[in-house]
């Protein structure tokens, strides 16, 4: 909101990064301080006869205040900022791929920096020391920083327009006035409505014809000034105004479909916890519990690349379609996939803790069994391929599907139904947890996951996630065709830059 509404994209990165290594900068501080006051019998071996820096917690959760400011800052931006530099503003094939091969490769370079954040970084922490393992990601922030600055002059800034979201409002607010007026007859010619003065009159579009009303013409001598502009934009709008806040508002059922993935994705660390009991040895080597969801990387990180460089053409053949699949195919593809992914994972528990049981370590919380931590890789997998189909075809469609003065919010939208999804998935556990707890008995999420019904946690995602794909389909039918409110907009601004051409000339 703060970048297409008030201050742009460019400077809300910038502040951004600023504030994100600020942040790191600070947990860095945390790192090179004492954790312990020098009192005399203060045992570092010993913290109970020590007295903690009382400035340690502040720094520590100032920091994470931080990184986290700076990152709503550059994640939602970065993206559609990348894509304005390239975006032609035409709905034409090239222009398509052009963008699609972009967000590809953009999550394929974040999935390349996150593999190398969870083998390289996670190395050097553990093998240089805190101080060294902060102090790289400092000065690659810095050098991303000063490079990101450095490109200030070559880069396409566009303007923050207020002026989209507070249509919007008087949208529905105009909607709420006209309520009892009467539309027009499905004939009307687009004089019987509102549109911008120097715009190619055109009529709005028959879905959720109710909002309609909020551009009916019916006095114009009263209801427009003499250059066209409504005299109570709360009770009047243009056709184009109606169109944009349709568009935010269809979008709103799809974006309810990302929630449930975001649940799954949340729930990191139950595999985590199913890795610590299981064997992990690669030859002399014991890969840490943590490791092991690189797997689930590297496939996102693979699948983005092959689709972009090897399916699209392919498919593009067999569905006519300049993405190979549309968006909302390969959202639902991805939906899919999870629901394959959850009835894996509730497999591959059973037989974990089958065999746990059966080696005698069922009251063994901490017990290692003999079966390879090698088996969580598949569900790892299918997780990667799904947050490759369903999150990234998630992002593209909103960045086309939104005006584009409200990209970045778009954009914004997953990481808000992940949000979600997290909140959402506690809240599950909870209930899970006091469910199943009742009475003495081992809850299905028990500490001991010997114990714990875990296989059955993952059936109840599975059969979630089975709901949410037929929610999907029926909302993708319900939706209608794609990309009617981004044709609508760039035919308004040709016939905009046509008129000013025209009177140029005169």
């Amino acid at each position: 909101v703060l970048s297409d509404v008030f201050f742009g994209r460019f400077p809300v990165i910038a502040v951004g990064c600023v504030v994100s290594l600020s942040g790191m900068c600070l947990l860095l501080v945390t790192a090179i301080l004492p954790v312990y006051k020098k009192t005399p019998g203060c045992d570092p071996a010993n913290p109970s006869a020590c007295t903690m820096l009382t400035c340690q917690l502040p720094l520590l959760f100032t920091s994470f205040l931080l990184m986290s400011l700076g990152a709503g800052g550059i994640r939602p931006c970065a993206l559609a900022f990348g894509a304005d530099q390239l975006d032609k503003r035409d709905n034409s094939t090239k222009n398509v791929r052009r963008l699609q091969t972009f967000f590809n490769w953009y999550y394929t370079v974040l999935g390349i920096s996150l593999v190398v954040a969870v083998l390289v970084i996670v190395y050097i922490q553990d093998h240089m020391g805190w101080v060294v393992g902060f102090s790289v990601p400092v000065v690659l922030m810095l050098a991303a920083l000063m490079l990101f600055l450095a490109g200030s002059p070559l880069y396409l800034k566009a303007e923050a327009d207020r002026s989209v979201l507070v249509g919007i409002v008087q949208v529905l607010v105009a909607s709420y006035k006209n309520r009892r007026e009467v539309l027009p007859p499905e004939t009307a010619e687009a004089s019987c409505f509102h549109n911008k003065a120097g715009s190619r009159p055109r009529v709005p579009t028959k879905k959720m014809v109710s909002m309609n009303r909020a551009c009916v013409l019916r006095n114009p001598s009263k209801e427009l000034h003499s250059d066209g502009s409504a005299c109570d934009p709360w009770r009047l709008c243009t056709v184009q105004q109606v169109e944009d806040a349709k568009a935010v508002i269809r979008v709103l059922p799809i974006w309810s479909t990302g929630i449930i993935p975001g649940v799954i994705v949340a729930q990191v660390m139950f595999p985590v916890l199913q890795a610590g009991t299981m064997d992990r040895q690669m030859g002399k080597v014991e890969v840490p519990a943590a490791s092991y969801s690189v797997f689930g990387i590297i496939t996102l990180t693979v699948w983005v690349a092959l689709y972009d460089r090897v399916l699209v053409r392919p498919l593009s053949r067999l569905t006519g379609h300049a993405r190979g699949l549309s968006l909302r195919q390969r959202m639902g593809a991805g939906l899919a996939v999870f629901v394959v992914a959850m009835a894996v994972a509730a497999r591959t528990e059973a037989l974990r803790r089958g065999a746990a049981i059966a080696e005698g370590f069922q009251d063994q919380k901490h017990a290692v069994g003999h079966m390879s931590a090698m088996r969580l890789v598949p569900q790892h997998c299918l997780i990667g391929l799904a947050d490759a189909l369903n999150l990234i075809g998630q992002i593209e469609f909103y960045y086309s599907e939104f005006p584009k003065s409200m990209s970045s919010i778009g954009v914004s939208l997953l990481a808000l139904g992940i949000g979600f999804g997290a909140v959402l998935g506690s809240a599950i556990v909870g209930i899970m947890n006091s469910a199943t707890g009742r009475d003495g008995r081992d809850s299905w999420l028990s500490s001991n996951l010997n114990r714990g019904r875990y296989d059955y946690y993952y059936l109840v995602l599975a059969a979630l996630s089975v709901a949410n794909l037929v929610y999907f389909v029926w909302c993708s039918w319900a939706y209608g065709e794609e990309g009617q409110i981004r044709v609508m907009a760039l035919a308004a601004e040709e016939a905009e830059e046509e008129e000013t051409k025209q009177e140029q000339h005169k």
